[in-house]
């Protein structure tokens, strides 16, 4: 009975994927912006976005980051594990990120392929299981601003003491900021073939410039040079 609800889950989601019903495939620019600039990229953003009306959403996520090797070596899948700390009861989130298609100059975005889906507090350990290996994990805080489909995303990466969060009874009480700047991201999640969003996303950063120049960062070209 179990198997055969296993098998019509994974029937549904595939005529889902191939009816274009899933939101599989992220676009993607990013950039950053130094903390003496930032308050007057927030004031812009209010500007433009729709949530204008309200007081700046904030978020503070820890981000655990996770690969396992398949067979014959080959390239590591990569999972991502994001849960809130300002909200303890919402769940956590796992996601998967592919590879970044950054070939096509054409398109004015990065295109990935991303899926997102809720668990339970129990995904660490149900990774580890798996074989999954934590490879870094870090705490994002700022702002979220959206418009239309498109999220705009300004924050700033602290690093996690591990040491003084043993030590810590909140736990992320231990954090240092890596940098003096915010990152800035745009993007948006949506089905495949819907590569007309790119054209969108570049007309909104544009309206940024000269504050933050989002772009198209291929991170192989950045550890390996050009």
């Amino acid at each position: 009975m179990a198997q055969q609800t296993v098998n019509t889950a994974i029937d549904s989601l595939t005529a889902a994927l191939k009816s274009n019903i899933i939101p599989n495939q992220e676009y993607f620019l990013q950039g950053s912006i130094l903390d003496s600039s930032v308050e007057v990229l927030l004031h812009r953003l209010r500007g433009l976005c729709d949530n204008v009306d309200t007081n700046l959403e904030t978020f503070h996520d820890h981000e655990m980051c996770f690969s396992i090797r398949g067979p014959n070596n080959t390239q590591p899948l990569q999972l991502r594990v994001r849960r809130s700390l300002d909200h303890n009861g919402m769940p956590m989130q796992l996601r998967y990120i592919g590879q970044p298609e950054i070939g096509d100059k054409s398109r004015p975005t990065v295109l990935r392929n991303s899926i997102d889906i809720g668990t339970s507090n129990t995904v660490v350990e149900f990774l580890t299981e798996l074989g999954c290996r934590k490879d870094f994990e870090y705490s994002a805080k700022g702002y979220m601003f959206r418009k239309g489909r498109m999220k705009i995303t300004v924050f700033k990466v602290f690093k996690i003491d591990e040491t003084r969060k043993m030590m810590s009874s909140g736990g992320f009480d231990a954090l240092s900021p890596l940098t003096h700047s915010y990152l800035v991201e745009l993007s948006v999640l949506a089905p495949s073939g819907q590569d007309a969003i790119a054209d969108d996303m570049r007309c909104f950063a544009e309206q940024l410039r000269p504050l933050v120049q989002l772009e198209k960062i291929d991170y192989k070209r950045l550890v390996h040079g050009p």
